[in-house]
């Protein structure tokens, strides 16, 4: 299937690709990037593969990395996935 970002999730994730850079390195923000492709690919050829949200039926979370994840939803009449937006998981309130 094919995978957009939302307008939020573009925003999110080209401040978190400046942020890598400039608070870590490029080594970091290429290390993290293909990360995200391998989690794309997967979610693209296998969309249900993430767990599903118990608040939000029909949106699943894809972890990245233990620090991020991102929220997508699969529109199967279009064959598409919209990834909505990028998530810190360290702003979970435990």
């Amino acid at each position: 299937m094919k995978i957009f970002l939302s307008i939020l999730a573009e925003a999110k994730i080209e401040d978190l690709l400046i942020f890598l850079e400039t608070n870590w390195n490029t080594k970091v923000k290429n290390d993290f990037l293909e990360k995200l492709n391998l989690k794309m690919t997967q979610v693209s050829q296998l969309p249900q593969s993430c767990q599903q949200s118990k608040q939000f039926p029909g949106l699943y979370k894809c972890v990245v990395t233990k620090q991020t994840s991102f929220y997508y939803r699969i529109n199967i009449n279009k064959e598409e996935i919209e990834v909505v937006t990028f998530f810190d998981n360290r702003q979970i309130k435990r």
